[in-house]
């Protein structure tokens, strides 16, 4: 079972020290277009996020976008801008506000999912509803990959 805890409502020093604590989705602030503060206290793992992204059943980002470091991968889609350099015209906070919910920073138009929103949509299949497309891990998981996407490949 996992725990939320709105951050908002509690002092900084006692969210950083929570252990195991997440930011519930519908608690997540997006301000100025940046989420500052990690969803679970910690700085997610590259090595993992990469895994995540390329994950046909979980992130999917690479129908889509192209990220040249994971060439290795099949099909890229060309719908979205690549994610090559992605860390030098983003910075964390934004990239962590873009992958919770895109339609809250860019607008309702973009085909890009909200990740870690309990807002996505209508006729959502039964055993789906009320579940986040990604973990607060993964989400800073992936962050941590795309921070590593600097210069164009």
């Amino acid at each position: 079972m996992k725990r939320f805890l709105t951050c908002v409502a509690v002092p900084a020093f006692l969210c950083s020290q929570a252990a195991a604590v997440e930011i519930a989705p519908d608690a997540v602030k997006i301000d100025e277009m940046k989420v500052s503060q990690s969803l679970t206290g910690a700085t997610g793992n590259a090595e993992e996020g990469a895994k995540v992204l390329a994950n046909r059943g979980l992130g999917n980002c690479l129908a889509c976008h192209v990220v040249t470091p994971l060439a290795k991968e099949q099909f890229h889609g060309n719908v979205a801008p690549a994610l090559d350099g992605v860390a030098d015209r983003w910075s964390e906070a934004e990239l962590r506000a873009i992958v919770v919910d895109a339609k809250r920073v860019f607008s309702e138009e973009t085909v890009m999912p909200a990740f870690y929103s309990l807002e996505v949509g209508i006729n959502v299949r039964k055993d789906l509803a009320g579940k986040t497309i990604l973990t607060a891990q993964q989400v800073e998981d992936v962050v941590a990959y795309l921070t590593t996407l600097k210069g164009s490949k």
